[in-house]
């Protein structure tokens, strides 16, 4: 099977040469990348030219402007030529060399969307903050780390692509579409990611914009009780605090990443 792997940026100079390296690392090939970048006018793309040559035929650049990070994420999907497609933000990287190796080797006849657990991490990613376990229990508000999601180009096209009228929580949006049509997911028990803390749906207004999208979602795919939900799915986000103890146990992983990239 091949792979679609999709980073959207903007001015990412400070974090993006991470995301690239992960992705050229990896030990399973048959995949392409296409990177979407929204004109940026620091050295981002500087950065991406300097890596070019080394991902070879696999790698495609578009820069020109869009809506938003989900109109870019839809432009990377429409030009994908890969059986699976996944997102690696600019500012996140690919846990290990096997990642793309283990999405194939668990990915099966059935599988429509396949997903797994990542870990937040501070800037330098050296520090582990709390990790994010998606778990196997699904109904129609579930949404498992979308980081860590690859799912079959055809269901995406059938299922329909980010819908930009929520530009905070489209990928939860996507996430209830794909419930609600009862494909098939396939839990992979395993960190894939490195996510550092940030983006459009953290901080007090990323949460309270947040609040309002998914409520808007649940109620307009006529799940019951919207607004019961998304107070529930709000308190059990504000519940992961970081855990002193569970921050120690994660630090062998960034530190297999760390020895990765020497």
């Amino acid at each position: 099977m091949k792979i679609t792997i999709i980073t959207v940026c903007y001015n990412s100079e400070k974090t993006i040469e991470d995301t690239l390296k992960s992705v050229l690392k990896q030990s399973y090939s048959n995949y392409e990348y296409i990177i979407v970048d929204g004109q940026s006018t620091d050295n981002t793309l500087k950065i991406i030219e300097k890596y070019r040559h080394l991902f070879g035929t696999k790698l495609k650049l578009i820069s020109e402007s869009d809506k938003g990070l989900y109109d870019a994420m839809n432009k990377g999907i429409k030009l994908a030529t890969g059986d699976i497609v996944g997102i690696i933000n600019s500012d996140d990287v690919l846990i290990s060399k096997d990642v793309f190796k283990k999405i194939i080797d668990h990915y099966t006849a059935k599988t429509d969307i396949l997903y797994a657990d990542l870990i937040y991490v501070d800037s330098s990613l050296t520090n582990p903050i709390r990790d994010y376990i998606s778990g196997e229990n699904k109904n129609k508000y579930w949404c498992p780390a979308h980081p860590t999601m690859y799912i079959r180009k055809k269901v995406l096209l059938d299922c329909g692509l980010y819908n930009l009228k929520y530009p905070v929580a489209a990928d939860f949006d996507l996430m209830v579409r794909l419930n609600i049509h009862n494909y098939h997911f396939t839990y992979l028990k395993d960190y894939l990611v490195l996510m550092r803390l940030g983006g459009a749906s953290n901080g007090l207004k990323g949460y309270t914009e947040c609040f309002k999208e998914v409520y808007q979602i649940l109620r307009n795919n006529n799940v019951p009780l919207p607004l019961t939900k998304t107070i529930i799915r709000t308190l059990k986000v504000l519940r992961q605090h970081p855990n002193k103890k569970k921050r120690e146990a994660l630090k062998k992983y960034l530190i297999m990443y760390e020895n990765e990239q020497k």
